[in-house]
């Protein structure tokens, strides 16, 4: 029984999705450890964040929306880091990132270097707004901020170098691998496949 064209092409991107989403949980992962191992401060250069962002560039909201989950979660649960209760915000904050930046690009073709800022700027909203039940309800106070708008300052101020070094390295990177990615070769792979 031999299996179609479309067929192929379709199990082919699929495999492509689920690998290169695996892939970039992994470095969602490895890539804070690194951080933290030579001292370099995640909330500084977020190194979490940027596997995340160019998951939902890349493959689209829900591959983002995945990393964006699994990163954090898995790197807590496995290093610790981010602490508790910060991996608490940062799910939803990472999430928004992989998500919107997906959303965005894949699905409303809007420019990398316009939909960039956007998705930092609501994912840093997202993660001050995620630390209102844990000041209101748990009573977690995370220092000396404890209004929402001042906790999404608090996290661009630290965060200002990370938050620059994605605005000036992912749109370079999403232009240089959106054409040059595997999946745009998939009439070669399905010739290819038995």
């Amino acid at each position: 029984m031999t299996v179609s064209q479309p067929m192929l092409t379709k199990r082919t991107h699929a495999t492509h999705f689920w690998v290169y989403t695996a892939l970039l949980i992994a470095l969602g992962v490895l890539v804070p450890m690194l951080f933290h191992q030579f001292g370099i401060a995640g909330k500084v250069f977020l190194p979490m964040h940027f596997p995340v962002i160019i998951a939902g560039f890349l493959f689209g909201p829900f591959s983002g929306l995945l990393v964006g989950f699994f990163s954090p979660v898995l790197s807590f649960l496995l290093t610790g880091m981010p602490p508790f209760p910060t991996v608490l915000m940062m799910v939803p904050e990472l999430i928004t990132y992989g998500a919107m930046s997906g959303w965005l690009y894949t699905r409303f073709k809007i420019n990398v270097w316009i939909a960039l800022p956007a998705v930092i700027v609501a994912g840093r909203i997202v993660y001050g707004l995620a630390w209102w039940p844990m000041v209101h309800i748990l009573g977690f106070h995370p220092g000396s901020q404890k209004t929402i708008s001042g906790l999404v300052i608090l996290g661009i101020t630290i965060g200002l170098p990370g938050i620059i070094s994605q605005l000036v390295l992912i749109p370079l990177f999403i232009k240089k691998f959106s054409h040059n990615r595997v999946d745009n070769k998939e009439d070669e792979i399905v010739r290819i496949t038995p």
